[in-house]
This record gives C-alpha cells, structure tokens and sequence, in this order.
C-alpha cells in the first residue's frame, strides 16, 4: 500500500469547490466523509463514556470544529482530507477522555471493548486450530478476546487498532500521533509485544500452528 493513501478525485473536487467559496459543496464533502468518520470514532471511542455521549454525538462535534478549521486546511493543506479528519476527530476524543478522567475520584480503567472491534484488534495473533472466522463467531471467545484487550493502556489499543482494524501505514499513524514513522513502528511494536503477552496469560494464543 501507499504510504499515505491520497485523498479520492471526488475529494478533491469537492475541496477545490470548497475553496472557490461554494459552502453547499462543504455540507456535500462532510456527509460525503461521514461514514469513514462515523467508523473511526466507533473504533477508538472510550466505552467509559458511554454513559453520557455516543460516537454520533462526537461525529457531529468534528463537523463543526472542521466546519470552523476549513478556511486554515485549505490554506496549508498538511495532509489529505481523510487524514485530517481523523485527526481532528481523534484530538476530539482525547480531549473527552481526559475530561472524564478528571470527572472521575476512582477509575476501573479496565473496561472491555466491542466484540469486533476487540477481535479486530487482535486479529493478527489469532490463530488457533479453529479459523479466525469461526472464532469470531463465537461470542465466549469475543468476550475473553474484550477482557485480554481491557488490560492494555489506551495508548496501545489506540496505536493496535489504527493497525490492525483500520490498516493505517506508519506514516499514516504518524500524522494522527503527531510523531514521525520511525517511532510509529516503534510503539507499535512495543504495543504489539504487550498484546501477545495478555493473550497468552488468558489462554488465547494455544496450538498456533
């Protein structure tokens, strides 16, 4: 794959018409872009917030901090679209989390992810005598997978799942993180020693073969 993948030909039309002052070809770009948004929220939002927010609600909150930012990307254009989008949407949800972090006097941060995207995550070092495909379907399997993961730090399960779930190159998670590739494939390659390690301790890495 590309190092960074570029953004669509429908993207940046879209974008030019943008920057020519049509605001009826922004409404059409950030709908155009709300299902990959929509998914990269669900992906990395914190399940200790749910009881107060939902991945829709931090989709809508982009939009308009996108909506607001439009006029400085277009002048710098730093990355394609996509990627920025992400990115505005990722320093969304860290900013929520610390906010609910300092909300909270006590934290059990051990909170299980989603069954797919726990299994997504740890998709790579799932192979057992039954195929990935039919372990997924098993949902004690999922549930022990959500449990292992819970273990992680965020900043883990945040770098395993740009990985692993969304395919993302190092150069790619690089932008998102504010870090260079080199230390992407660095922290990713910690993380994914971590991973392995809480797999194995709850039995869910036996008769790789």
């Amino acid at each position: 794959m590309a190092a960074v993948t570029p953004d669509s030909k429908h993207t940046h039309a879209l974008l030019d018409e943008v920057g020519r002052g049509d605001r009826q070809a922004l409404d059409r770009l950030l709908t155009h872009s709300r299902p990959n948004l929509h998914e990269f929220v669900e992906y990395h939002f914190d399940p200790r917030l749910r009881s107060r927010l939902d991945p829709s609600d931090v989709v809508q909150e982009v939009q308009v901090e996108v909506m607001r930012r439009m006029d400085d990307y277009l002048r710098r254009r730093p990355m394609p679209f996509h990627l920025w989008l992400r990115k505005t949407a990722y320093e969304r949800l860290l900013n929520l989390r610390r906010d609910h972090l300092r909300a909270c006097r006590s934290l059990d941060r051990e909170v299980p992810l989603p069954e797919r995207s726990s299994l997504l995550m740890a998709r790579p070092l799932l192979h057992g005598s039954a195929s990935p495909s039919q372990k997924a379907e098993d949902r004690e399997f999922a549930q022990r997978v959500g449990d292992a993961i819970a273990e992680l730090s965020d900043r883990d399960r945040e770098i395993l799942t740009m990985r692993h779930a969304e395919e993302l190159s190092y150069e790619e998670i690089g932008y998102l993180l504010e870090i260079d590739s080199a230390a992407a494939r660095k922290r990713y390659g910690r993380a994914l020693i971590r991973l392995q390690s809480v797999l194995s301790a709850h039995g869910l890495m036996e008769d790789r073969s």
